[in-house]
């Protein structure tokens, strides 16, 4: 019987790109970088700030400006992280449904821990007790120890579990866990590449995504 479902947040739960690139874009000007476009950012976005300032900056950018970036990034996105962040239309009612059923609901991320526990606390706290961020000390996904750390602190053994994402990032997460995986397409990636990255099963709603799981509550995958 699966008892938790660990959930990714952009582009999973959360339409961050906006946000996202409204920030990137910020600490780009004030290094003198060119601004990226969003669909640039979206192909950028999935292994966390530093990843992202990284491939955003010109590629001859040197350490100390590419510095610069990622700490202005920091500063911008503290102040302006939920302008136009929101839940995917249907994420809302998704999780209080699994909520009711019994799951228990976490979720890691890539995403700074700052921000991680401000929006998921905001946004989902009602539903979603643990939430896992990214810190120093701990690797990224798709390293599993922010997985393992959900699941211990849950108490639910990774067979008795569930990793929902958006990305190819979240696959090999899953992956690396040795937990059953379900890619979303509402994302920042398409089926191309979930399916390449391994992904079995896929939902092209919240709503889908919700059933699948209710049925999954009392007859394992």
């Amino acid at each position: 019987m699966k008892q938790a479902i660990v959930f990714d947040l952009d582009g999973t739960l959360l339409n961050t790109l906006d946000d996202l690139c409204d920030s990137t874009n910020y600490a780009l000007e004030a290094v003198g970088f060119p601004a990226r476009s969003i669909d640039e950012v979206r192909r950028f976005v999935g292994n966390g700030i530093r990843k992202l300032i990284e491939r955003a900056v010109p590629a001859d950018a040197d350490a100390e400006k590419t510095e610069a970036c990622y700490a202005a990034f920091c500063e911008h996105y503290k102040r302006n992280m939920a302008n136009k962040t929101a839940p995917y239309p249907g994420v809302p009612d998704m999780l209080a449904a699994l909520y009711a059923k019994g799951y228990k609901l976490a979720i890691v991320t890539n995403k700074a821990d700052f921000a991680a526990q401000k929006l998921c606390g905001d946004m989902f706290g009602r539903y979603v007790k643990t939430v896992v961020g990214s810190v120093d000390g701990r690797p990224n996904k798709p390293a599993p120890d922010g997985v393992f750390f959900a699941l211990k602190t849950m108490d639910v053994r990774p067979e008795d579990a569930v990793f929902v994402g958006d990305s190819e990032v979240d696959i090999e997460t899953a992956l690396n866990a040795q937990v059953d995986a379900i890619g979303v397409l509402w994302g920042f990636r398409d089926e191309e590449q979930l399916r390449a990255a391994g992904v079995k099963t896929l939902a092209h709603t919240p709503e889908e995504l919700k059933n699948m799981l209710l049925a999954l509550k009392n007859c394992g995958m």
